[in-house]
């Protein structure tokens, strides 16, 4: 089954990445099981899927053909902007027709049920497919403990509104981190304070003394692919944040959003180490199916669930988006969509990490060491003026992130870098983009205002 999954994965990716252009003729069906290594069933298979999903088109006595591309892959291969800041799946590779034909069979599975108000913690036949679903990720836990909400924001707003066993109130976050949870905290003016974090990892000597004396109701993190820096966490550093939770009586709130898109193995999250259930759990689809999907999963220890569904309160998600999901994840099509997609994304950190190594020979930059996922971190020279160079990309129609946006307002311990974003920037855009950031890069050392 997985030999089936990676040759269909791999001649997916060739065909987005225009290895196949449009009308070309893919390989014999035997030429390419030599290719793969594999049986002749195995490959006729591969191309049936490939063939039902419009992707490429056979001709009797002749072969398989690549399907000619139409509309938003063609738009975006030939736009002149380098696109390294937008953080959205790319819609190339958006699974329009198979989500179609879930929605279809959600409405005729479950007809009238859809349209109800639902229940506030979320389809039933759902949540006991997240049960397994989860449990890929080393994530055991029972459907009544999981709770479907509108997208992963909103379990993190409701989490932090809400009162915790502990009777602690301050929120500790990694510095940086996930914008737009932090404008929320600030905005709200719920008690807050941060932790440095960098890529090579976390003072867990500090962490344990702000789980002793700091008020902490819970720790946020990311333990696996962070936004902005794009590492995780090492195993032991993992464990000893799951340990120092239960001693210390310290909640710890894991947005793993990441997780579908990572190659690495063994990297378990945190929930996987914790035995005491201080762990929160949460997970996003939105990374791997569509951004306006809006859905998301939150695991609970038994002692949060009450206060959480007093907050959550109703049902505030699409039914007929919570059938289709649960359709997806049944039949297979996640499964595949996760392994085209985190294929395709880790193929184009292979691309930048080898035009960082061709271009950067001179260390002018510090890239965050990362291998799949979506970010990378672009730590600058102290001299740099950050503002300037990202106009001078810009002229140069090469979008980038300042990470000063990814701290809190008053963390003053800030690093100077660039979030570089692979997940819509075009393969064949890469190495202009890195080899124009290096070159501004070197201009704003060389001549500093």
């Amino acid at each position: 089954m997985k030999k089936y999954l990676d040759i269909l994965s791999d001649i997916d990716r060739k065909i987005n990445e225009g290895q196949f252009v449009s009308g070309q003729k893919l390989p014999s069906v035997r030429d390419a099981a030599k290719l793969y290594d594999c049986s002749v069933s195995t490959i006729t298979r591969a191309y049936a899927e490939l063939e039902k999903r419009h992707a490429i088109y056979s001709i009797a006595q002749s072969g398989y053909y690549v399907v000619e591309k139409q509309g938003n892959r063609s738009n975006l291969t030939e736009s002149k902007t380098i696109d390294f800041a937008s953080s959205s799946p790319d819609p190339s590779v958006f699974p329009y027709l198979d989500f179609q034909h879930c929605l279809n069979k959600a409405l005729d599975t479950y007809k009238f049920d859809l349209f109800t108000c639902g229940d506030s913690k979320g389809m039933e036949t759902l949540r006991h497919t997240l049960v397994s679903h989860l449990a890929g990720d080393q994530v055991f836990a029972k459907a009544e403990r999981i709770i479907v909400t509108a997208g992963a924001n909103q379990a993190l707003e409701i989490l932090a509104k809400m009162p915790f066993p502990n009777g602690n109130s301050v929120i500790l976050v990694e510095q940086p981190s996930y914008d737009i949870y932090m404008r929320f905290l600030e905005a709200e003016g719920i008690p807050v304070c941060g932790i440095a974090r960098s890529t090579t990892g976390i003072d867990l000597r500090e962490l344990e003394e702000k789980f002793r004396h700091g008020g902490i109701k819970f720790f946020y993190t990311m333990s696996r692919y962070h936004s902005p820096l794009g590492t995780s966490y090492s195993a032991d550093e993992r464990k000893t944040i799951a340990r120092l939770a239960s001693k210390y009586d310290i909640y710890v709130v894991e947005d793993d959003y990441m997780a579908d898109l990572g190659e690495e193995a063994g990297i378990d999250p945190i929930y996987s180490y914790n035995g005491t259930s201080h762990v929160v759990y949460l997970k996003s689809f939105s990374k791997i199916i569509f951004p306006g999907l809006r859905l998301g999963a939150v695991v609970l220890p038994e002692k949060l669930m009450e206060s959480f569904c007093e907050y959550k309160r109703y049902a505030d998600t699409s039914q007929l988006s919570q059938a289709a999901l649960e359709v997806y994840m049944k039949n297979g099509m996640y499964e595949r969509h996760k392994r085209k997609i985190s294929s395709q994304y880790a193929s184009r950190i292979h691309v930048l990490n080898e035009a960082v190594r061709r271009h950067n020979d001179a260390g002018l930059l510090k890239v965050s060491d990362v291998r799949s996922g979506v970010y990378v971190q672009f730590k600058l020279p102290q001299t740099v003026n950050l503002e300037r160079l990202i106009e001078r990309l810009a002229a140069k129609n090469i979008i980038v992130v300042s990470g000063k946006r990814f701290y809190l307002s008053e963390y003053r311990e800030r690093e100077k870098f660039l979030r570089i974003s692979i997940s819509r920037v075009q393969p064949e855009q890469i190495e202009e983009g890195v080899r124009s950031i290096v070159e501004e890069v070197r201009q704003e050392v060389k001549f500093p205002s």
